[in-house]
């Protein structure tokens, strides 16, 4: 499999750690966003919308991170990214969806590079925009796990999770953005739980080949 990437994107990074838990290696290409490289045509044959990440598998190329998870969950089930019963995936859906539907897109590239370019936000404005809808976000995810007694050492249970996936990507980007995270002690504990094991270490995106 080929992992088309951007070592700092949320997207990839979430990718790369749901990639790892599985145990499933593949080769690194790195798209370098910073120069606009996924708009060149090259990349448009890859991914018509021109986002990374994109995964191809040898028989197709998959695109937007969410499917390609539950693709590798339906695909690859050991180990699971969700946990047992309707109700308990229900919840980790919703925490993942949290950060993957509310935060991540309003904070992505394209919509900050807007805010500059056509709309003339500078950085600080930029990052009180980020603080804004990190904060709101975290702040339901924190009250939700606050609440759930299943929570263990990870969003849900003691094995980390599809929730985590979502989680700590998210919480390197709002640390970029000058978030306080000290508003929100369980979201960090999960955070430090996870920095502690490889798959993540190796997610990362300061160790990706590209930085």
């Amino acid at each position: 499999m080929k992992l088309y990437n951007f070592f700092r994107s949320s997207t990839s990074h979430r990718l790369r750690i749901a990639l790892n838990i599985k145990g499933i290696a593949t080769d690194y290409v790195a798209v370098n966003l910073r120069v606009d490289e996924q708009q060149n045509d090259d990349f448009r044959v890859v991914n018509p919308q021109q986002l990374v990440p994109a995964l191809d598998t040898g028989d197709k190329v998959m695109i937007q991170s969410p499917a390609i998870i539950e693709w590798l969950e339906e695909k690859y089930p050991t180990p699971a990214l969700l946990p047992q019963g309707a109700d308990a995936r229900a919840h980790v859906r919703a925490l993942a969806a949290i950060v993957g539907c509310d935060i991540h897109p309003i904070n992505n590239r394209r919509i900050l590079q807007t805010l500059r370019k056509t709309f003339g936000a500078n950085e600080e404005a930029v990052n009180a925009w980020c603080d804004t809808w990190i904060s709101d976000g975290f702040d339901a995810y924190e009250a939700l796990i606050a609440a759930d007694p299943s929570r263990g050492r990870f969003s849900y249970g003691d094995t980390p999770g599809m929730a985590d996936v979502y989680l700590i990507p998210q919480v390197e980007s709002a640390r970029r953005f000058n978030v306080d995270m000290n508003r929100w002690p369980l979201i960090s504990a999960i955070d430090k739980a996870c920095g502690e094991l490889e798959v993540f270490q190796k997610a990362a995106p300061l160790v990706q080949p590209d930085v």
